[in-house]
């Protein structure tokens, strides 16, 4: 591509605790600057389920990034042809009638609408509402209608004001473009459909007699989320003066419709149609781009068309907690990851004889439920901290596995892709996803995140015909760890194993425990 004119664009991630803006080259698929600003996370000693965020705090931050970004890159922030910008969710902030904050978003980690959240479930499976079984079966407290009534309710004072709520990702395009009409608000798809049970099989939004039902308080509520509706491919506006000059672009330049973090990140490490991507860092995210014929899947955290990749079924599930489970070890041994990884050495399968679920902070899938805890088994008196490490990331690979048969009916995905901050420092984890799956784990040799925002980017821009285009030049590559085919029968022995104690923990089921013991010792011992 030498020689080749620069075809920039931009893209911004806003995480939990800051913004990450990155630029790229279209034309040669070369990251030319990263930059990030933090913002506060607001939490409360008084309520441990609060955490909160101020729109103001996002914009500054993505302000600061970006101008720090144009600055590294060395360029003319007039050049760069287009932006978008994803973020976390269900993160919701409630507006008033002329898009001003009533209050700080509820953050995807505020856990406060759990009530509510039980109530629309409750509610919704006694009607046998359609859109409930696209969730999963139930609806999470992390979710959009449910911080809606907990804001209604525990703020009587706004609610004549209430105008509207937004995603952040959504809110983010608004505020760049500067739409404030009602009708023409920028609705993302993948964050309507997974948060909202928005879906084109029922006409959008849930029907408004069965919000009603929940509570009288959401009357009339689905008139004031109306909009555009749309995918991440199409153009959802386009950048105002106002913002061009504080983030040092070209006034009008488009911008996309916005979308997840997650789902960006699965983008950008180049998920394709019938594959999957797990973005591994403090928790998991499995993102996959399924067949658009898939059906709705008790304990799956979402399906949605088009959310990932436009023509695909978008499904989303994860784990609580990943990172922070291997973190938790490290901390209690007085350690690191970093130092334990390296003390594991070449463990066969189930060799500690320990064995893990991982609901050190609950299950999100399949069982969705927040008041299980981790549960080790096994113990003798020369295990070390070492050991649990691997049997914790065993027990994560698993769970993994797990899921992915839920998800995919039973039938494998062509391609399993791990992303996110933890598999690019971690070749254990790698190795034994692999093995555990049975499948080769592909790992993108550097990190995706903002790749995903640029990709969609530069196909607003016209740079690409499509997604598919700009994947495979803006995609970082892959290394590539093949499964040990002489692991596959112990596996299988072990996974049998953990998913009779996962769902006899989880759900009750029957289980020999007398044989549980015995059997992971023989583990421990080679046979």
């Amino acid at each position: 591509m030498t020689g080749t004119a620069p075809q920039l664009v931009a893209g911004a991630d806003f995480g939990t605790l800051s913004v990450r803006v990155t630029i790229m080259d279209s034309a040669t698929g070369e990251v030319l600057a990263t930059a990030t600003a933090p913002y506060p996370l607001k939490r409360s000693a008084a309520d441990p389920l609060l955490g909160q965020q101020a729109h103001a705090d996002h914009m500054e931050a993505l302000t600061l990034a970006m101008q720090e970004a144009i600055a590294t890159a060395g360029i003319d922030g007039q050049a760069i042809a287009a932006f978008a910008a994803d973020t976390t969710g269900s993160s919701v902030v409630m507006l008033d009638a002329g898009m001003q904050p009533l209050d700080d978003y509820y953050l995807w980690c505020d856990h406060r609408a759990h009530a509510e959240a039980a109530e629309i479930t409750a509610a919704a499976r006694d009607r046998g509402l359609e859109a409930l079984d696209w969730c999963g079966g139930t609806y999470s407290h992390e979710w959009g209608y449910a911080k809606l009534l907990h804001f209604l309710r525990h703020n009587p004072g706004a609610r004549d004001r209430l105008g509207t709520a937004m995603e952040h990702c959504d809110m983010v395009v608004a505020t760049l473009c500067g739409i404030t009409d009602p009708g023409d608000l920028p609705r993302s798809i993948c964050a309507m459909g997974h948060k909202w049970m928005w879906s084109p099989r029922w006409g959008g939004l849930p029907p408004q007699d069965f919000l009603s039902s929940v509570d009288p308080l959401l009357g009339g509520i689905n008139a004031r989320l109306g909009g555009r509706f749309g995918t991440s491919d199409q153009v959802a506006g386009r950048i105002s003066p106002e913002w061009a000059a504080r983030l040092g672009l070209r006034a009008g330049i488009p911008m996309p419709f916005g979308g997840f973090d997650a789902h960006w990140d699965a983008v950008g490490a180049g998920i394709r149609p019938g594959e999957v991507v797990n973005v591994v860092g403090t928790s998991t995210c499995i993102i996959a781009a399924a067949a658009p014929d898939t059906a709705p899947v008790a304990g799956i955290c979402g399906a949605v068309p088009g959310s990932v990749l436009p023509g695909a079924m978008g499904v989303e599930a994860g784990q609580s907690a990943t990172g922070d489970i291997f973190e938790a070890i490290a901390r209690r041994a007085g350690s690191d990851v970093a130092m334990l990884a390296a003390q594991i050495g070449d463990i066969g399968p189930g060799g500690t004889g320990l064995l893990r679920l991982v609901w050190d902070n609950g299950d999100r899938t399949v069982l969705v439920r927040p008041d299980l805890g981790g549960v080790t088994l096994g113990w003798d008196l020369a295990h070390t901290a070492a050991d649990e490490l691997h049997a914790a990331i065993e027990g994560m690979a698993m769970h993994v596995r797990l899921i992915l048969g839920r998800m995919g009916g039973g039938a494998p995905f062509a391609r399993i892709i791990n992303a996110g901050g933890i598999p690019q420092k971690n070749p254990v984890l790698n190795r034994v996803y692999a093995d555990v799956l049975g499948v080769p784990v592909h790992v993108p040799d550097r990190s995706p995140v903002g790749v995903g925002a640029c990709i969609f980017a530069a196909v607003a821009a016209g740079h690409f015909a499509d997604v598919a285009a700009a994947q495979a030049r803006l995609c970082p590559p892959t290394r590539v760890y093949n499964p040990d085919p002489a692991a596959r029968p112990a596996y299988d022995d072990l996974f049998a194993l953990f998913e009779g104690l996962y769902h006899g923990f989880g759900s009750g089921r029957s289980l020999d425990l007398g044989a549980v013991l015995p059997r992971l010792r023989q583990f421990r011992l080679g046979h």
